[in-house]
């Protein structure tokens, strides 16, 4: 079975081989993305195995189609890179990556919140230019005497209320479905407006469902929460509104933000730019220290590629072997 793979970064070459070897793939590794410019890379293939910052349009799956791939998975939780509807019609078989090290994406959150939050950054970011003074935005709350709000309490949600928690936070949390599991370490409210007036510090943890939540994180969702409050957002960059959170930041309804994740994210993300093109993201990154931008790295660990890579190799083998795949997209 030929594979090939796109988007695999050099560190994460070694560890497609080493799990290679319970299955004996026939591996192509490419760190390019694939789309219409990379499209030949999937010639004498079996099974393409792709990741979020590919582009499955109609073009790219008429192509693989001619090809005569029968396999194209992803070895994502979303699935938006990929023209589903189409690549159904077409016959594809496919699969996606149902979870991942949920502590990969905890630890991003809580690193953002605590840089922020207790505003080490801030002075690190001073002494750069030899300012070693105190100053008013510098003086924090203490994590144990805050309450720190979790929307959305699955894998992820639970393991980053569970670090805060063991800093000695308050922890409250909202979910229309909630995890049983979670009432260990918060404590449920009934609405998402009681999490978001009570709490320090909102971590969201929520997937994007298009025509549900789309810039969820709007004005009226930053409104509601308390003046001075930190956001940070390790989920999805299409449940936020970049220019709500630039703009609450510039009136200081915000103290800081933490986004590993940009609304139009895949102009940006994985690229090496002279320039960016948008205003808003433009200022927003400006706000630094303030503001933290990372390119989407809660799953850039050993722990996390490794579950994403290996339940990627199990979907195929399991799609050759009994014709259907439990993770089946």
């Amino acid at each position: 079975m030929k594979v090939a793979c796109f988007g695999v970064r050099k560190v994460e070459k070694p560890i497609f081989e080493k799990y290679n070897e319970k299955f004996n793939y026939e591996l192509s590794l490419h760190n390019e993305s694939l789309s219409m410019d990379t499209i030949n890379m999937i010639k004498g293939q079996d099974a393409i195995i792709c990741r979020a910052s590919d582009k499955l349009t109609k073009e790219v799956l008429d192509e693989i189609k001619k090809e005569g791939i029968d396999y194209v998975l992803t070895r994502t939780v979303g699935i938006d890179h990929i023209d589903v509807a189409y690549a159904k019609e077409l016959g594809f078989k496919m699969a996606r990556v149902p979870s991942y090290s949920p502590t990969a994406i905890a630890e991003v959150a809580i690193s953002m919140a605590m840089m922020l939050y207790r505003k080490t950054l801030h002075f690190s970011v001073k002494a750069l230019t030899y300012d070693f003074s105190f100053d008013d935005f510098g003086f924090a709350k203490e994590l144990k005497n805050s309450t720190v709000g979790i929307l959305g309490t699955g894998k992820i949600g639970y393991e980053t209320a569970k670090m805060f928690k063991g800093l000695g936070a308050k922890v409250i949390g909202y979910d229309p479905y909630p995890n049983e599991k979670a009432n260990e370490v918060l404590e449920y409210k009934s609405t998402m407006d009681e999490v978001l007036k009570e709490s320090d510090i909102i971590s969201l943890h929520i997937p994007f469902i298009k025509g549900e939540n789309e810039k969820m994180v709007n004005a009226e969702f930053i409104n509601k929460m308390k003046d001075g409050s930190v956001i940070i957002n390790a989920s999805r960059g299409q449940i936020q509104d970049d220019e709500a959170i630039l703009n609450a930041i510039k009136s200081n309804k915000l103290s800081g933000a933490g986004l590993d994740v940009l609304y139009d994210e895949k102009k940006y993300f994985g690229k090496k730019l002279s320039d960016i093109g948008d205003p808003v993201v433009n200022e927003l990154i400006s706000m630094y220290p303030r503001v933290l931008v990372t390119p989407h790295i809660g799953s850039y660990t050993d722990e996390a590629v490794a579950n994403m890579v290996e339940i990627s190799y199990k979907n195929l083998k399991e799609w050759i072997e009994t014709k259907d795949c439990k993770n089946k997209i």
